[in-house]
């Protein structure tokens, strides 16, 4: 974690524990009379560049085995979930992230009934889809039990899903509970942290992984889709471009797609991966949305796929000369782990 720094002029303070955090919270609304005074998310994102904006208030911090959490008021992005000093959502535009992720790999298979998520403790996963009229079964499995709880209190957009029947949740490591079920599904779903340094999840990026636990779990015309890292024209080569070119080697027919989200300040990667072709155009994908999903998709349409699967010359240029494979020894990560969380007073 980071170490407190002293107060300067402006007020900049980086917190050392919840604790710090709580207590700068109530600093910022209580002293500096005479100033304008507000709290700030910052998120280190390289070396030389941060990521910030303004809070409402923070509404709750907590750590578990596994991880750090807060919970935070933001006044351009709603509530937003934060673990170990990493946005993982925000209220106004997780919808995008959260369809990219879905609906593709669940549109372009031909009637998928058993999806198993890997992660997505936050439910939105889930969320999108069990509105898949096809969808019988979902297993969610996600190794920190807290934050399933923390999530289902105070995320509420996803209390309907995490109630739903057709939903079973597993909490257990996900490499695990893969390795040991013998059921096969029709889409795997990787709804897992980014690597990064240190972290657990880098090992689910790899291609033993691929290779010898998803794949011998999907059914013969099964489909694995996860997200990749930042897809940005600059950040692609952290992460985005070798989980690509890992897939590339374990199966015949590989998709990145990307889309921009606001909250991340950057464009954002999946990847679709399957032996059997996406072939689907932009009118048949919008059929099969009509005829199998509930409700209606604020984000991805036939269109949008086509558009979000084309991605810039130098990305696809980039891309197509990645040789490096992702393994444990080999492993290639995001910028930061403990880099973010801070937060700063003005």
């Amino acid at each position: 974690m980071q170490q407190k720094s002293k107060l300067v002029p402006f007020f900049h303070y980086f917190p050392n524990s919840n604790e710090d955090i709580l207590r700068l919270h109530a600093f910022g609304h209580s002293v500096l009379n005479g100033y304008r005074k507000s709290c700030w998310y910052e998120e280190e994102i390289e070396e030389n560049l941060r990521w910030s904006f303004a809070l409402n208030s923070i509404l709750h911090t907590g750590a578990t085995p596994f991880q750090d959490i807060a919970l935070l008021d933001t006044k351009p992005f709603g509530k937003a979930l934060v673990i170990d000093g990493k946005l993982q959502s925000a209220e106004t535009d997780e919808f995008i992230y959260h369809e990219c992720l879905v609906h593709p790999s669940l549109l372009h298979h031909s009637n998928p009934k058993s999806i198993f998520i890997m992660g997505g403790g936050e439910g939105s996963t889930a969320r999108e889809l069990l509105r898949h009229r096809t969808v019988e079964k979902v297993v969610m499995c996600d190794i920190d039990e807290e934050v399933v709880e923390f999530c289902k209190s105070y995320l509420t957009v996803n209390s309907e899903a995490f109630c739903d029947p057709r939903l079973e949740l597993i909490i257990n490591d996900a490499r695990a509970e893969l390795e040991h079920r013998e059921e096969q599904y029709d889409v795997i779903i990787g709804d897992l942290a980014d690597p990064i340094e240190g972290g657990p999840c880098y090992k689910l990026y790899t291609k033993s992984f691929y290779e010898f636990t998803v794949k011998p779990r999907l059914t013969k015309e099964g489909i694995f889709v996860t997200q990749a890292g930042p897809a940005g024209i600059f950040s692609h080569t952290e992460v985005f471009s070798c989980i690509y070119n890992t897939l590339r080697q374990v199966f015949k027919y590989v998709v990145p797609y990307s889309a921009h989200i606001p909250s991340y300040a950057d464009t954002w990667g999946w990847i679709l991966a399957s032996d059997t072709p996406f072939e689907l155009s932009a009118e048949e994908l919008d059929l099969r949305i009509k005829q199998r999903i509930t409700g209606e998709n604020r984000y991805l349409d036939g269109k949008t796929f086509s558009s979000a699967s084309t991605l810039s010359k130098a990305v696809r240029k980039s891309m197509v000369n990645e040789t490096h494979v992702y393994t444990e020894g080999t492993a290639r990560f995001i910028y930061g782990h403990g880099h973010g969380s801070a937060y700063k007073l003005n």
